[in-house]
């Protein structure tokens, strides 16, 4: 039974946050060695991997926020993250109001700004992404090339107090990333990730590739979408949805009154973002 929501507040005006988003190579080793000092309590993580209430699958009050500085009064249970960007203060922040904290990871491409691009072997290196400059796919089949640089990745993750990690650029297969990957291709490299991620202590997540859904989900214990209802997907994360785990769902465009009917109906916890992820957002009023 689809349940139709309260109809949306205006929208407030925004002020629009923008920051650097950039990858520091020993980020992980500075964090985790420096010396704490006496007046401050060292940075504790929250146990791991973040566990998700079947009871609250479709409740989740979530935010998802790139720019920077992040805005931590935003009124949402969940917010994933820049891991960069996000500063130890403004996770801490979050831990101590009982957020949850979803780390946003690129792993099937890379930025050419990144510090740690010189660990990537020339041959995993592969065509540009569109519309993204500067960025271009690698080659999934190459795990023992990629496993340690985004162990490192996740790690960094952990060590700001991040209990869960999405998986963006995972769907590499779809693309003319410049290698001939194939679905199983894919399906291997995105299940290998998810071990990763459970041996470093962090709860994994699938962002899109809803065409392997149904092959992932039981890898998976969440999923994060990105606009099921313009490209009229949302179908196809049900199995998410049937395991009782969360499906974050957000739209770039339309009136929250009239796609919140179709993705609340299938139990996502949706939002209406600008596609700059900043701070602002209007969430679906839950069922």
């Amino acid at each position: 039974m689809r349940v139709r929501p309260a109809l949306p507040r205006s929208r407030p005006a925004r002020v629009r946050r923008r920051g650097p988003r950039r990858w520091v190579a020993l980020a992980l080793t500075v964090l985790l060695a420096a010396p704490t000092s006496g007046c401050r309590e060292p940075l504790v993580p929250p146990g791991a991997p973040t566990p998700w209430p079947a009871g609250r699958a479709d409740r989740w009050r979530w935010q998802w926020q790139l720019t920077t500085p992040v805005d931590v009064t935003v009124d949402a249970d969940v917010f994933l993250l820049d891991p960069v960007g996000a500063t130890s203060t403004e996770t801490a922040a979050l831990r101590e109001r009982g957020r949850r904290l979803v780390c946003h990871v690129r792993v099937g491409t890379y930025a050419g700004s990144d510090p740690d691009v010189t660990r990537f072997p020339v041959a995993v290196r592969g065509a540009a992404v569109p519309g993204r400059p500067g960025t271009r796919f690698l080659d999934v089949r190459r795990w023992e090339s990629l496993a340690p640089v985004l162990s490192d990745r996740f790690r960094l993750c952990r060590g700001k107090g991040f209990g869960a990690v999405a998986f963006a650029d995972a769907d590499g297969y779809r693309h003319r990333s410049g290698f001939p990957l194939g679905f199983d291709d894919q399906l291997l490299f995105n299940r290998r990730l998810a071990g990763l991620a459970r041996r470093v202590g962090l709860s994994p997540g699938l962002v899109d590739d809803v065409a392997q859904v149904a092959a992932l989900a039981p890898d998976f214990d969440f999923a994060v979408n990105q606009e099921c209802v313009r490209r009229g997907e949302c179908a196809k994360l049900l199995p998410f949805v049937d395991a009782h785990k969360p499906v974050f769902h957000v739209e770039y465009a339309g009136e929250p009154a009239r796609f919140c009917v179709t993705s609340v109906g299938y139990g996502f916890a949706s939002i209406r973002k600008d596609r700059s992820l900043d701070a602002w957002r209007e969430p679906c009023a839950p069922p």
